[in-house]
């Protein structure tokens, strides 16, 4: 395991690690929202620099996690349509559908193709006209914004075989929706970096006005999210919430207006479903009635299936803070990295991968 004494920086976290001692005196649950900062967390031993009082719980942060499974059945059924390739990030090829994956539908000989991105997909069905592609949508704002530029670059270039399967998500409403939830507990919220980038931090403002907990949007590096935990410990030791932005060196309280605009072009919000939160209004993003004729929900007939959840897959529980991964019963037994049950097993940034490949628990 790499430790942050290994880093240039290795005063500055001490020093805010120590500062984090000296200020938290009360026990403090605080969830790391993005999948980017789990993976930051484990890999850099940030846990071991926290005192006992202050935990960090990871939540619904990762794209393909969150991914319900009617949705992946969606796609894994597209790959068993004739004449069809499907585009998709390699995260998703390992997710286990219902009664298959992708990975297993490619070893039976369908054409599925792992790309870097949407603009992949594009020039993919440039190349085979006498197919039709579709690419697999899959992200928060972060990706949204590209996926709607190739959806725009191939409408312009009349690319007609290509489409679009949109299971976009959309984080702020996931957040009122979390906090809402039965049985959770938590204490503050570590805001994800590169969301905040494209939406700035007044897309959290609503949320932050109707719950009053402490929120900090945070960068990557060590330092980055030691300062974030600090400001939310000074939060919670004084009672004082705010909605703080300890990223400017990336994130505006606008974001990205230009992303956002392409974006909004093309896609609109609706109701979506998220593993571990269920249906959540103006959650996701599904395709405005322009550019409607490259939703691959439209043009094809998809199974009305909603899925569930692998029997005793405690997927759920992890995204919303309820468990750890070691509280599942299939982690590391009959769930590990070589053969996933559930998305968060799956995905680089899956908590249940992550903790599997840093921690030094014992792996029951």
């Amino acid at each position: 395991m790499l430790h942050v004494s290994e880093y240039r920086d290795s005063r500055l976290c001490r020093s805010i690690a120590e500062r984090i001692a000296g200020i938290s005196k009360s026990r403090m649950r605080i969830m790391e929202v993005c999948g980017t900062h789990t993976v930051s967390i484990f890999k850099n031993g940030i846990r071991s620099f926290l005192p006992e009082n202050v935990s960090l719980v990871s939540g619904p942060g990762c794209p393909v996690c969150v991914t319900a499974q009617g949705e992946i059945d969606a796609a894994v059924d597209l790959a068993g349509r004739k004449n069809t390739i499907v585009a998709t990030f390699g995260d998703m090829m390992r997710v286990p559908g219902s009664n298959s994956s992708l990975q297993q539908e490619k070893a039976a000989g369908k054409d599925i193709r792992m790309v870097y991105s949407a603009s992949d997909a594009v020039d993919i069905a440039k190349g085979n006209p006498g197919s039709n592609v579709v690419f697999l949508g899959v992200g928060f704002e972060t990706t949204a914004p590209t996926v709607a530029a190739a959806v725009l670059s191939a409408s312009a270039e009349g690319v007609e075989n290509f489409s679009v399967l949109c299971m976009h998500k959309l984080v702020p409403p996931a957040l009122g929706a979390l906090m809402r939830s039965d049985g959770v507990d938590i204490d503050g919220l570590l805001l994800p970096g590169h969301v905040s980038v494209i939406i700035g931090t007044m897309a959290y403002e609503d949320f932050f006005s109707e719950h009053r907990i402490p929120c900090a949007v945070a960068g990557f590096e060590p330092a980055d999210i030691l300062q974030g935990v600090m400001r939310l410990a000074e939060m919670t030791e004084t009672n004082s919430p705010e909605l703080e932005n300890c990223y400017g060196r990336a994130v505006t309280r606008q974001g990205n207006p230009a992303a956002r605009k392409v974006m909004d072009t093309v896609f609109e919000p609706c109701d979506a479903q998220w593993r571990g939160l269920g249906l959540i209004e103006k959650s996701g993003l599904r395709f405005r009635r322009k550019y409607s004729n490259m939703d691959a929900a439209k043009r094809f007939t998809l199974p009305a299936s909603v899925g569930s959840m692998p029997d005793g897959c405690s997927c759920g529980d992890i995204l919303t803070g309820k468990k750890t991964p070691p509280e599942c019963r299939l982690y590391g037994r009959s769930c590990t990295p070589s053969d996933p049950v559930g998305p968060c097993m799956v995905s680089s940034e899956g908590a249940c991968a992550a903790y599997f490949k840093y921690s030094r628990r014992l792996r029951r």
